[in-house]
């Protein structure tokens, strides 16, 4: 390849945006259990084990934390639905149902 072709390459892509990475491997429930059971003594491997996750995903929170428990609390603030919060709502507009159609007793 020529330098000519390479710098049109390099043109075309400076407008496109760059990709913001991987996605979070697991949820906030695994990263409480993980900090958890590291301020409770136990080291990164077995947090990690506690916690349900791979070696390096315990390692990187701990890197990225610098080594210091972010405080999670352990419930959230509410503000956002919760995993199978978002799972019955999925239920239900596969079913057809609308907000008023659900069942007796589920909160809005």
């Amino acid at each position: 390849m020529g330098s000519v072709e390479r710098h049109k390459q390099v043109r075309a892509y400076r407008g496109l945006m760059p990709s913001p990475g991987r996605p979070s491997v697991a949820w906030r429930e695994d990263r409480v259990r993980f900090w958890t059971a590291i301020a409770r003594g136990a080291k990164t491997e077995d947090a990690c084990s506690a916690a349900g996750v791979s070696g390096p995903v315990g390692f990187r929170w701990f890197r990225h934390a610098g080594g210091v428990n972010p405080c999670l609390p352990d419930e959230v603030s509410g503000r956002y639905l919760s995993f199978p919060e978002r799972e019955d709502i999925a239920v239900w507009h596969a079913q057809g149902a609308g907000v008023r159609d659900r069942p007796a007793g589920q909160a809005a």
